[in-house]
Order: C-alpha cells, then sequence, then structure tokens
C-alpha cells in the first residue's frame, strides 16, 4: 500500500522504538525508517531482533541499531550517544521517565512543536470488557492513564507531545495469532468485527508516523480537553503536598485558605 505522507515526512528524527521487531513494532520500525528516520529497537528476543535488523537493512534502512530489553536507562544513554512494564505499565512509566532527561531538552529529533514526542501503543480491550484478559486490560488500562497524565504534565511543563495509539484486532501479529487460528481469521471476520476486516499493521503505522509529525494533534483544542473538568492550579497543588509532609513528619504546617481553591 502506498504511504499517505511523504518520504521525508520523519526526517532528523530518533524514535527508539521498544518491541520494535515483531508484529506492529516492527512495521512501525519499517516506515519509519522508510520515510526518513533514524531507528533504535528493542525487546527480549536476540535472534527476534536479528532477523529484524536484516529485513530493515534489505530494505534499504541501515541506520538501525538495537539493544536488549534488560535496563531502561543503559538503553536510553546508548541511543542517545549513537544518533545525536512490568512490560505495558511499570515498564512503558519506567521508560518514559528514564528518556525525559532527553526528550525535554529536544534532544531525541525535536519537533517543530518544542520537546520532544512519546507515544504509548495500547489496546482496546478495557473499553469494554473481554473474556479471560483482565491482565492485558487492567496493564493496558494504566497505560492510557499514564499517557493521559504525562500528556498533561509534560506537555505542560517541557511543551512535549505524549500520545496513544489504541488498536483493535490487527490481523497477523503474534496475540492475534494465538486467540484465532489464522484460517477462521479469513472466512469468519462477519462474526467478530462490524466492518468484516481485521486491521493490519500498516494501518498502526501510518497512525504512528501522523502522530510523531510536526503537523499531528488528533484533538486541536490545545490540551484543553485534558483539564476538564478543571483542576487545581499547579503550585497550589505543590504547596498542598508540602504541607501535608510536614504534618506527617510532625512538623507545623499552614493551612491552605479555602478561597484559593
Amino acid at each position: 500500500m502506498e504511504s499517505p505522507f511523504r518520504a521525508d515526512v520523519v526526517k532528523d528524527k530518533v524514535a527508539l522504538i521498544t518491541g520494535g521487531a515483531s508484529g506492529i513494532g516492527v512495521e512501525i520500525s519499517t516506515q519509519f525508517g522508510k520515510h526518513g528516520a533514524s531507528i533504535a529497537i528493542m525487546g527480549r528476543r536476540k535472534h527476534v531482533i536479528d532477523s529484524a535488523i536484516s529485513a530493515l537493512r534489505s530494505l534499504g534502512i541501515s541506520r538501525g541499531r538495537y539493544s536488549k530489553q534488560e535496563d531502561a536507562k543503559r538503553v536510553l544513554e546508548s541511543t542517545f550517544e549513537y544518533f545525536v512494564m512490568d512490560i505495558h505499565s511499570v515498564g512503558t512509566f519506567i521508560m518514559c521517565h528514564e528518556a525525559l532527561k532527553y526528550l525535554k531538552k529536544g534532544g531525541l529529533g525535536r519537533s517543530q512543536c518544542g520537546g520532544g514526542i512519546i507515544f504509548n501503543i495500547s489496546a482496546a480491550l478495557h473499553y469494554t470488557a473481554a473474556w479471560f484478559q483482565i491482565h492485558v486490560s487492567a496493564a493496558k488500562a494504566a497505560l492510557d492513564a499514564i499517557t493521559r497524565n504525562l500528556a498533561l504534565e509534560w506537555g505542560t511543563d517541557y511543551d512535549m507531545k505524549v500520545n496513544g495509539i489504541a488498536p483493535g484486532p490487527i490481523a497477523d501479529t503474534p496475540k492475534m495469532n494465538e486467540l484465532i487460528p489464522k484460517q477462521e481469521m479469513e472466512t469468519k471476520t462477519s462474526d467478530y468485527l462490524p466492518v468484516t476486516k481485521f486491521g493490519e499493521t500498516w494501518d498502526v503505522a501510518m497512525a504512528a508516523l501522523y502522530l510523531v509529525s510536526d503537523a499531528a494533534n488528533m484533538v486541536v483544542d490545545g490540551g484543553l480537553w485534558l483539564s476538564r473538568p478543571p483542576h487545581l492550579p499547579k503550585e497550589f497543588v505543590k504547596q498542598l503536598s508540602r504541607a501535608v509532609e510536614k504534618k506527617k513528619s510532625g512538623a507545623a504546617a499552614p493551612l491552605c485558605p479555602r478561597s484559593k481553591i
């Protein structure tokens, strides 16, 4: 399929793609590379990463580098020097936190909007409910909450973009193949999807390209929806937190006037 984006839409950007060697991740790696980005991929299985690197190089994407999924801090430092969650929830937060020291400076592919860019791959399972998927649904709900809160906090403090993608059923991905046999997937899609067609990894990769491009912002309201209903002022929350901490430690703490809430 032909990409709707120009060939250099992410030129001069550097992308670190966790899980970038298989499934949706390898398609994102491929499309980012084809559209001008320098890429680094990481994962748990060296042979899968080696295979992905070979495939990327066969497409002329020779700027890639891989790292093992062992130490988030080491991986971020390695990626930064080379080019310039548990897994789903805890792992995502750790990766985001370690990336912040570089991204808040615009170090890894500065966007015209300001600082760096993070996008997380979630899922749509937890929007309703799914049989025998409590563990995944809970993890993805946590991931969505992390994404929304970082979008508010880091967007405000560092002019960064933090977005997420929630794919539905995507054909030819390891987890989908475990849930539904391929033959049944091809012949009984109408039993599973109203549009009678499973998504493809290419669809998700195109959404990812859009989110990291300088034009991207799905909701065009300057992030206003993230603060509805209105939040307490940031400085007030800081003062209140300090007051609570002092109270716990036994020190005297001034009461916060109700009129400032």
